[in-house]
């Protein structure tokens, strides 16, 4: 357990990626919020701490199998995977969670009005994490990737019009905020995803969608925050000392 005590839950879960079933098991931030140690975390969620961490010294003890360890990925190839299988999940995802919110707000609205504004806000966040995809395709990610090729190939590199990588990762870690705010919100409307005893099958599949959806969001998250964008403005800031030289 002391092993734990003293590092930050975004760490624990950079270190084994399996520890972010854990802290989505007690509802803690490791993504956004994750600076924090896992007594701070708990102090903030009402969690009992003993709890979360008996299931990471479990979780300490078993092998790690073949997992991967992104971590260790280079940047480009973690940027890939993120588009591939994340932003790929958010935006073919949206479409059916959009219609069954919509759907049981409009059958259940009157006997249970959470589900109406579960619909408004998935509505919002589907429109802001959209747009915040395209601004990380079209702009920071084809700069990191420059930052990649240029360390690889040790060919020049130029500074972006933007000034530095950390003007963009600093509205996208802002954006990353708002979303999980957003997504979290939805968790407490639905009360943690439970439907109530009367709900259709709609119903129970939309409140399992948004769960999902929330839960990839953290490790896309988790990702890009803890993992991709502390390296690409460490790659930076060595290119840019290399250019003063």
């Amino acid at each position: 357990m002391e092993t734990f005590r003293n590092t930050t839950i975004k760490s624990i879960v950079t270190s084994d990626y399996r520890a972010a079933a854990v802290f989505e098991k007690y509802s803690l931030d490791f993504c956004c919020k994750g600076g924090i140690t896992v007594d701070q975390a708990c102090s903030e969620r009402n969690v009992d701490s003993a709890l979360v961490y008996a299931d990471l010294t479990q979780l300490a003890k078993e092998s790690r199998g073949d997992g991967p360890q992104f971590s260790e990925w280079p940047m480009d190839e973690l940027i890939d995977h993120i588009v591939n299988v994340h932003h790929r999940y958010v935006l073919e995802s949206i479409p059916f969670v959009f219609a069954h919110t919509r759907k049981v707000a409009a059958v259940h609205g009157n006997h249970h009005p959470g589900v109406v504004a579960i619909a408004r806000q998935f509505e919002t966040v589907a429109g802001d994490l959209t747009g915040h995809m395209m601004k990380e395709e079209q702009m920071l990610f084809p700069y990191i990737k420059a930052l990649v090729k240029a360390k690889r190939e040790r060919i020049s590199f130029t500074p972006p019009p933007f000034g530095t990588a950390q003007n963009p990762i600093r509205m996208m870690e802002a954006e990353h905020r708002a979303a999980g705010d957003e997504l979290f919100a939805i968790r407490s409307l639905s009360d943690n995803y439970v439907p109530p005893e009367d709900a259709c099958t709609t119903y129970r599949v939309s409140f399992k969608e948004l769960q999902q959806f929330e839960q990839d969001l953290h490790q896309h998250v988790h990702l890009e925050n803890n993992i991709l964008f502390p390296k690409a403005i460490a790659l930076e800031q060595e290119l840019m000392a290399s250019l003063s030289v």
